[in-house]
């Protein structure tokens, strides 16, 4: 949701209009052959929900209630409750993989 609205100028309402597709992509393609990689590695951030509910949370106030897509935008909304606000994002490094959806990343220009 983030990273499309930040590097491809999709709002929230075709992001989330979307994630059906995604995920029956990962459910066919991904999932299945998850167990046959090489190598697997959790890249969850402790702080990470706090960083992004700071870019979402505007993201989704604007789905209006006479879309479908409206109803997973308040659950999304409600979800951030759960999760602390990080205001100092200077403190993420430029190399983490959280910059690819916050911006000033070093391995995108």
């Amino acid at each position: 949701l983030v990273r499309d609205y930040q590097f491809r100028g999709a709002h929230a309402v075709k992001t989330l209009h979307q994630w059906p597709v995604v995920r029956a992509g990962e459910e066919k393609y991904i999932f299945p052959y998850q167990e046959e990689a090489d190598v697997m590695f959790n890249s969850a951030l402790i702080y990470e929900l706090g960083i992004l509910k700071r870019y979402a949370r505007p993201l989704l106030e604007h789905v209006t209630p006479d879309v479908p897509e409206y109803t997973m935008a308040q659950y999304l909304l409600s979800f951030f409750q759960y999760a602390d606000d990080v205001t100092d994002e200077d403190d993420v490094p430029n190399n983490s993989i959280l910059r690819e959806f916050i911006g000033k990343s070093v391995f995108f220009k």
